[in-house]
């Protein structure tokens, strides 16, 4: 807040709709509102006139008087804060990043309401929240009467801005974070990713002059804990990996097709959504040797609700790269023979894609993920199913980087081929890596000895 206010005269500006510009400054920032008339303008600039006269501070950020600034947080709940958050990042955001929002705006808003009340349907509102207020797609269309019941109901006791700087009422939100609606504990990554939606969305408030800084920074609350490294129990070893792509091979339906997919997924350490992507030119495929797979993007499933075209489907640039960034995966002969043998057989789409469906289409997780159940239950011994070995598809992409880093791989060349930063390599995989220190350790060593010897057997020097 600031005492330095500077209020100029008004401005015409008879080519705009609205001609007539009040304007200000506060400690220097430039601020203005245009008007339709110039009565309205003279209006607004006497009000600040008078309040700049009586000592009132601004604020720097939006530029308005304390005492509007005051009346417009005691307007604004976290449930408008929230949806025009939403409303303005939308053009800009993933289909994908939309769903996991409004999934993280739907668990938050209930819990931000007038103490002691709550809505008598919970799973009525959820959806509601989910799939309209937080879904601008939606928008378009009018709210059920049983969804616009529930919304009427949230606007009326969604706690005001200013309630959320109290640490108890935060924590009220964040502990909600960590139940399901049906009270069981939620996953721990899902609590957290809901946490940084929440401080998104403050940080924002911010911006907008509502706090001086974000309300959860210095709160005390423990976070649920999330183990990032990869458990080795999960991880099958190569024996255990050609077990298992020979077992996908002789699933009925789609299973042979399926071989290859599943080998995108070890051989060259790619995730599914990579995979389902990958074409027919960006493969070098030699009839000898080793090959190259230079990957560009991915496809991910967003449902047709949260994508601008209505397509269930977006194609996205490599995960946390640039739009026309690449990634080159050098591949063993070994797998160069499975993709020849796959394409030589099933042939390619119309657009060049390596892996479809029968109907042409994208593989859907659904279709892999039972086809890899099935071939896991085939193959596997009762004591590696109890261990959760290979339990998902994507544990390949996770043995696929551990068997080069057991083979001596340099760690940046491992987390260059596998498309992550160095950092979230060494967190990931810090078991695996500790196998690669030993080595190191043992190369250095020998190295110290053989110096030692040659030392040792040295003439003096005169």
């Amino acid at each position: 807040m600031s005492y330095n206010v500077r209020i100029w005269d008004i401005r015409e500006r008879l080519d705009r709709r609205k001609p007539y510009m009040v304007r200000w400054t506060v400690n220097g920032r430039e601020k203005s509102e245009s008007f339709i008339t110039f009565g309205l303008a003279d209006s607004r600039r006497s009000k600040l006139m008078t309040s700049a006269r009586e000592g009132e501070p601004f604020d720097e950020h939006t530029g308005l008087p304390a005492s509007e600034l005051r009346a417009i947080k005691q307007r604004t709940t976290w449930y408008d804060l929230a949806h025009d958050y939403l409303d303005t990042r939308w053009e800009r955001t993933p289909g994908n990043t939309r769903r996991t929002l409004a999934d993280a705006f739907a668990t938050i808003t209930p819990a931000l309401v007038s103490p002691g009340t709550a809505y008598s349907e919970p799973r009525v509102l959820r959806r509601a929240l989910y799939s309209w207020a937080f879904n601008k797609n939606a928008w378009a269309q009018e709210p059920t009467e049983e969804w616009q019941k529930a919304l009427e109901w949230m606007k009326r006791n969604s706690l005001p801005l200013s309630a959320l700087s109290e640490a108890d009422v935060l924590r009220r939100a964040l502990d909600g974070m960590c139940r399901k609606l049906d009270g069981k504990p939620a996953a721990a990554k899902t609590a957290r990713r809901k946490r940084a939606a929440l401080s998104e969305v403050l940080n924002t408030a911010v911006e907008k002059g509502y706090f001086p800084e974000n309300p959860l920074n210095g709160l005390r609350w423990n976070a649920p804990a999330v183990s990032d490294e990869v458990d080795p129990a999960s991880v099958p070893n190569p024996a255990q990996v050609a077990r298992l792509l020979a077992s996908v091979a002789q699933q009925p339906g789609r299973g042979p097709h399926l071989e290859a997919f599943f080998g995108c997924m070890y051989y060259a350490a790619m995730r599914p959504a990579e995979v389902t992507h990958l074409r027919f030119d960006q493969c070098h495929l030699p009839e000898t040797g080793w090959g190259l797979l230079n990957l560009s993007g991915g496809v991910v499933t967003s449902g047709k609700e949260w994508t601008d075209t209505g397509s269930v489907h977006e194609i996205h640039s490599l995960k946390r790269r640039a739009a026309t960034a690449t990634r080159a995966v050098p591949i063993p002969p070994q797998f160069v023979r499975i993709l020849l043998a796959h394409i030589e057989r099933f042939g390619v789409t119309p657009d060049g894609r390596v892996f479809q469906n029968q109907a042409g289409n994208y593989v859907e997780p659904a279709a892999y993920g039972t086809t890899w159940a099935r071939a896991r239950e085939h193959v596997l011994t009762r004591t590696e199913l109890a261990s959760g070995l290979a339990k998902r598809p994507y544990d390949l992409r996770h043995a696929g980087i551990s068997f080069w880093l057991y083979s001596g791989v340099d760690p940046a060349e491992c987390a260059r081929r596998a498309g992550q930063s160095i950092q979230v390599l060494f967190r990931y995989y810090a078991k695996f890596l500790d196998g690669v220190r030993e080595h190191a350790n043992r190369l250095i060593e020998a190295s110290m000895e053989e110096w030692d010897r040659v030392n040792r057997g040295a003439a003096p020097t005169e």
